[in-house]
C-alpha cells in the first residue's frame, strides 16, 4: 500500500484507511487491529492488505463471531487497549449490538469517568453492489441515536484517513461508517488529522443548500453541475458529534434547505437534521425542509431495480429545482 508522507499525496480511499490505521498502530502501541481475515488475507475488501506482515503482533483474525471479538475488544478498550474493530458489513452488526450500544456507550457514564472505552468499529456500509438485501444497508441513524457513541461518516480520501487517526485517538467508542462504493475513488491527504464534528462546504452555493455525507456526497456534486439552481453541498463528516453551526448558517442564507442521504428516508438521520433546522430557522427560511432517501423497501439484488430505489444526481438537482421555484 501507498504510504503518503505530505500533504497533497494522492491515494485512493482504501489506500487512505489503510495508511491511517497503519499510522495509528505506529504510533501508539496500545492500537490492535481485530476482525473477520483482517490478518493475512487483508479483509474481504482488501483494506487491510499488508498490516498483518507489518504488525503480526498487533493485527489479529478473529472466528466468525461478531458476538465474541466486539465483546473481546470492548473489554479489551476497558483494560486500556485502543481497538479497531472491523465488523464486515454494517448488517451484521445486529447480532454484536449488545456490546456496543449497552457496554461501549455506557461504561464511561457508569463508571463516572473512571473508565474510557477508546474503540473504533469500523462498518463497510451502502448499496450499489447488488449485493442484495442483507448486505446493502446504512444504519448510521441505530448509531446517531444512542448516546454515548460517535459516528463518522468520511466522504474524501483525504477525510478517511485523517478522521480515523482523529477516531483511534479519541478516548469515546466511535463508528467509522465506510461505504464500499467509495473505496477506489482517489484525492489528496491532508497534512494533520480533523478534529471530529466539524462539517465542510465541499461546494459554494446561493439558492439551495445541500446537507449529506458518505458516498452521497460525490451524487451531490454531480448534482450541483447539472442543476439550475445553485447549491451549496454540505458534507458533515460525522452525524455525532453534529456540526449544526455550518448547517445553520448556510440555510439562513440561502433560505432552502435539502438534505440526501443513501439511507432509508423515514426515521433516518436527515429527519433530525430537518427538525433542528425548522426549530431555528422558522421565520428565515423560504421553503420547509426537504429529504430526499430511499423508500422503506428491502434493497433488492436486481441491479436496474436497486439504482431506482437510490438517490441520483438527476434526482437531487430535480428536488433542488423544485425548491428554488417553490419561493
Amino acid at each position: 500500500m501507498p504510504t503518503a508522507t505530505e500533504p497533497g499525496t494522492q491515494l485512493r480511499y482504501i489506500d487512505a484507511l489503510n495508511e491511517g490505521m497503519a499510522t495509528a498502530i505506529e504510533e501508539d502501541e496500545r492500537v490492535l487491529l481485530i476482525g473477520i481475515d483482517v490478518g493475512a488475507g487483508g479483509g474481504i475488501f482488501r483494506v487491510t492488505k499488508g498490516l498483518h506482515d507489518r504488525f503480526p503482533e498487533r493485527v489479529l483474525d478473529t472466528p466468525i463471531s461478531e458476538m465474541g471479538f466486539v465483546g473481546a475488544a470492548v473489554g479489551a478498550a476497558m483494560t486500556g487497549l485502543r481497538p479497531i474493530v472491523e465488523i464486515m458489513f454494517m448488517d451484521f452488526v445486529g447480532v454484536c449490538l449488545d456490546p456496543i450500544l449497552n457496554q461501549a456507550a455506557k461504561l464511561r457514564y457508569m463508571t463516572a469517568g473512571a473508565l474510557e472505552i477508546p474503540i473504533v468499529f469500523r462498518m463497510q456500509t451502502g448499496a450499489g453492489k447488488s449485493a442484495g438485501a442483507q448486505h446493502s444497508q446504512s444504519l448510521e441513524a441505530w448509531f446517531a441515536h444512542v448516546p454515548g457513541l460517535k459516528v463518522v461518516l468520511p466522504a474524501t480520501v483525504g477525510d478517511a484517513r485523517d478522521l480515523l487517526l482523529a477516531s483511534v485517538r479519541d478516548p469515546n467508542p466511535v463508528v467509522f461508517v465506510e461505504n464500499r462504493r467509495l473505496y477506489s475513488s482517489k484525492g489528496e491527504v491532508e497534512a494533520e488529522p480533523l478534529p471530529l464534528g466539524k462539517a465542510r462546504v465541499a461546494r459554494a452555493g446561493e439558492d439551495v443548500t445541500v446537507v449529506t455525507w458518505g458516498q452521497m456526497l460525490r451524487v451531490c456534486l454531480a448534482a450541483a453541475e447539472e442543476s439550475e439552481a445553485s447549491l451549496e453541498v454540505i458534507d458533515l463528516r460525522s452525524l455525532r458529534p453534529l456540526d449544526m453551526e455550518t448547517v445553520l448558517a448556510s440555510a439562513r442564507r440561502t433560505g432552502r434547505l435539502l438534505i440526501v442521504h443513501e439511507a432509508v428516508q423515514e426515521f433516518g438521520a436527515g429527519a433530525e437534521i430537518a427538525a433542528r433546522v425548522a426549530d431555528e430557522l422558522f421565520d428565515e427560511l423560504r421553503t420547509p425542509v426537504r429529504r430526499l432517501g430511499a423508500p422503506a423497501v428491502p434493497m433488492p439484488f436486481s441491479p436496474e431495480l436497486e439504482k431506482a430505489l437510490l438517490p441520483t444526481p438527476n434526482a437531487v438537482a430535480t428536488a433542488a429545482q423544485r425548491l428554488k421555484a417553490e419561493g
